[in-house]
């Protein structure tokens, strides 16, 4: 059961929900474009790009993609480790859903426990939760640590 404090602040941040959903989305959908242009990403898996097999049924029932992103770096593990590593502006956390960008690995992470089952994620898998921080910021973060 939620307490005053709790619904105080629910009150107060769905004031402001429509327009960090609009950065959010705006925000992924810039870095999902960039990474799929970019020779040292593998795969990007993002509703938003016209290239993801989710992309036309994503268009019929969203009204905007989400902040997710995920991709798995051309150097598999340990490139993605390296990127994960040489971030700066994205924090290395498993949380979701706030106005800071993250940044996990979920197969050493929130999907550890699945290793070794048909659910396994590729160890290569890098997830960001994109927040609303200036996109060509973030952009240029995730462009250097590509390059780590």
């Amino acid at each position: 059961v939620p307490g005053p404090l709790d619904c105080w602040l629910v009150t107060r941040g769905i004031k402001t929900l429509a327009l960090r959903m609009t950065a959010h989305c705006r925000n992924a959908q810039l870095i999902a474009e960039f990474l799929s242009q970019d020779r040292r990403v593998k795969q990007v898996f993002y509703p938003g790009l016209p290239t993801d097999p989710g992309h036309a049924l994503a268009e019929q029932q969203m009204s905007g993609f989400g902040g997710m992103v995920s991709f798995i770096p051309s150097g598999g593990e340990a490139a993605a480790r390296r990127l994960v590593a040489a971030t700066k502006l994205f924090a290395l956390a498993e949380s979701l859903g706030g106005v800071e960008s993250l940044i996990e690995l979920p197969a050493a992470m929130t999907h550890a426990s699945t290793a070794g089952s048909s659910l396994e994620v590729s160890p290569a898998l890098v997830r960001l939760s994109v927040g609303i921080e200036h996109p060509d910021d973030l952009i240029a973060d995730l462009d250097q640590a590509l390059s780590a």
